[in-house]
């Protein structure tokens, strides 16, 4: 009888450290996006970040929305169209598409008067509103966005674009990924630096870039900084990242394996720190 007691309270005391079943919805652009589409990299990614995260941290359950090429102010624009549902734990992982597509970024000023969907800052309040409508005591991490290389699309050359060394439209995307940080300080809720992760700096997002000398002709693979000064024809030359290129991207922009498991292992460290209790 005793036994049977002792067994039953310690049955009770397993059940009683379950770990809490947490959702998590993440909000972001085609980085989260090709979680779930691994067929768009062409198969050069075998598991995003999201699906990293829940296999490292147990009773986590992930709700995919990224939407490929979007905005924050895309986002914005269609908040109440989007399916988002109550969860307890939100990322939002946007940015780089701002940055590439012009929009203005706007100021502090513009999230803390809730002025609208005319810049990032505001695009970001109206993204933060609807979560907060849908779960008060909702976690929300922000995620800034990534450095990049020059970008060129696996599925078709001629979608391209030049990194983050340069400015685009008068913008620096460090200025948005400041932007985030600054955000996240006001709210005082945590954010991932990936901009500013050693790991994951444009120098490294591949090992070369594979293009045709000027003088020669002939394909040569040359580091970040050399490639930035050699030309690039989409209709006339090899796709310039072959396999043996990829390092933490497998396209100068989008995460190979080796980045997505960097981007996973720093969401557990925050996962763990605000939102998992021990």
């Amino acid at each position: 009888m005793r036994k049977c007691l002792l067994l039953l309270i310690v049955v009770c005391m397993m059940a009683s450290f379950k770990p809490a079943k947490i959702t998590w919805l993440a909000i972001g652009d085609s980085i989260t996006y090709l979680n779930d589409h691994p067929s768009e990299t062409g198969n050069r990614v075998s598991k995003g970040y999201l699906t990293r995260v829940t296999d490292q941290l147990s009773g986590i359950t992930y709700i995919n929305k990224g939407y490929n090429g979007w905005t924050s102010g895309g986002i914005a624009a269609e908040i109440d169209n989007l399916g988002l549902v109550s969860a307890d734990v939100y990322t939002i992982f946007l940015g780089t598409n701002d940055w590439w597509q012009g929009r203005p970024l706007g100021s502090l000023q513009d999230y803390k008067a809730n002025k609208g969907n005319e810049t990032v800052f505001g695009s970001f309040r109206i993204i933060i509103n609807k979560i907060r409508s849908l779960n008060p005591q909702a976690k929300i991490l922000l995620v800034t966005p990534l450095q990049r290389a020059d970008f060129v699309y696996i599925s078709d050359s001629r979608n391209l674009a030049h990194g983050s060394y340069k400015p685009n439209k008068g913008q620096h995307l460090e200025d948005f990924a400041k932007a985030v940080i600054a955000i996240a300080g006001y709210e005082h809720i945590p954010v991932a630096d990936l901009y500013h992760l050693h790991a994951l700096q444009a120098g490294r997002m591949v090992k070369f870039k594979r293009l045709k000398d000027p003088q020669t002709g002939k394909y040569k693979n040359y580091s970040f900084r050399e490639a930035i000064n050699i030309p690039f024809n989409p209709e006339t030359d090899e796709y310039p990242y072959p396999l043996k290129a990829i390092n933490t991207t497998y396209d100068g922009l989008h995460p190979s394996d080796k980045g997505n498991a960097i981007i996973a292992s720093t969401l557990v460290r925050l996962f763990k720190k605000h939102f998992i209790a021990d």
